[in-house]
């Protein structure tokens, strides 16, 4: 039994739920910083709030690509390729930043957390990267026999 497809399956459900999660924490930032009158450091209330719920929205909108990615994965069950595999792997960068982040500001929980999301994007790029082997007695389709050689040598080299 293969753990590929769960895992696809697991990853995009738990980005999904990290892109819900994401925008709904930006927003409710954006209405606490509106609802205060005071500036940090200078900087315009407003400018902060609608500035907290654009990244909100941007980041979510990014996971749940990502999520959308892995679920196109576990749908067809191939490896992803080209745009998505680099949105898997900035994915990963990512948890991995925010990991290291959160240790300092959240605590171990949230840390905790972004490691095991890490983990499980990077199991999902290795396990679709694992080449499958024909079975026993079985030839594989490019034309090479159990042992690896071709089924006809080459051609031999001429000399003038």
């Amino acid at each position: 039994m293969s753990v590929r497809r769960p895992v696809a399956w697991t990853v995009a459900v738990v980005l999904f739920a990290e892109a819900v999660g994401v925008a709904a924490l930006n927003w409710f930032l954006s209405i606490v910083v509106d609802r205060q009158d005071m500036s940090l450091a200078g900087l315009d209330p407003d400018m902060m709030s609608v500035s907290s719920k654009i990244g909100g929205v941007v980041f979510g909108l990014y996971f749940a690509l990502c999520a959308l990615v892995a679920l196109l994965v576990a749908l067809r069950d191939r490896a992803p390729a080209g745009l998505g595999r680099i949105l898997l792997i900035s994915a990963a960068v990512v948890h991995g930043l925010l990991g290291a982040f959160t240790w300092g500001l959240v605590g171990p929980g949230a840390f905790i957390f972004m490691i095991v999301v890490l983990g499980l994007i990077v199991l999902l790029l290795m396990t679709y990267d694992a080449r499958e082997e024909p079975a026993a007695g079985q030839r594989a389709e490019d034309g090479k026999g159990d042992d690896g050689s071709p089924v006809s040598p080459p051609p031999a080299p001429t000399t003038p």
